[in-house]
């Protein structure tokens, strides 16, 4: 499923709802939430229901997640995919669906593969990134109190609208593999395809199973690739 034009404006509908929705319509903000994001960023998990520190912390790997994708994908673009990719690791989907908004379809690769992409590109980051990603869903899922995250969920702005940010990732994710299989001449393997849907483990398990880029050689006329 390559991102194209029809589907362009719902992505930025879909930006302008989440932002607006976050901000109008979800639940008022909390007073220690900066406390709270400072534990959570510190490592200080005591006393914090585990569903929400699994949560702030797959928020952390799902940035990195997209990045295996966009650093390649981000070749041949007229838009640098880094500085999305970086505001993902800050504010999520609000950093990253623009990005999704203004690509084209970028089915090639062409050009060597810098450190950068081949780090992204590797199947050992993959498998670190899957078994990440089951070790905090295993840890919130069998710790986590289910009662007291739908009441914070239901109370707390930072809770709600940080699970929204989480599960818009989770299901994006799918329309960056067409291209992405493409650059790997991967295209009719329905079973990448069937991972790639699967939210987050199946996403990251795609990561490990996928071929490499299949580079395209350009010769010295051409015009050099833009960054990534």
């Amino acid at each position: 499923m390559t991102l194209q034009m029809p589907q362009k404006p719902l992505v930025w509908l879909l930006w302008l709802g989440l932002l607006l929705y976050s901000f109008l319509l979800a639940p008022p903000d909390h007073p220690d939430t900066f406390d709270l994001i400072r534990r959570l960023s510190a490592g200080q998990f005591m006393g914090i229901n585990p569903l929400i520190v699994a949560l702030f912390n797959l928020m952390g790997v799902l940035p990195l997640l997209y990045s295996c994708v966009l650093y390649a994908d981000g070749r041949g673009q007229r838009v640098r995919a880094f500085p999305f990719i970086f505001l993902s690791f800050l504010i999520g989907a609000f950093g990253l669906l623009p990005y999704l908004a203004l690509r084209q379809a970028n089915p090639t690769f062409t050009g060597p593969k810098n450190w950068v992409i081949r780090l992204f590109d590797s199947r050992w980051l993959g498998l670190l990134i899957l078994l990440g990603s089951t070790a905090l869903l295993s840890y919130g899922i069998s710790q986590g109190d289910w009662a007291d995250f739908w009441q914070q969920w239901q109370t707390r702005r930072f809770i709600h609208v940080m699970s929204l940010d989480f599960c818009c990732l989770c299901a994006l994710f799918p329309l960056l593999v067409g291209d992405d299989l493409a650059r790997r001449r991967a295209q009719g393997d329905r079973r990448l395809w069937a991972l790639a849907f699967i939210p987050l483990v199946g996403a990251a398990a795609y990561l490990v199973m996928r071929p490499p880029i299949q580079a395209i050689a350009t010769s010295e006329s051409d015009p050099a690739p833009l960054p990534s």
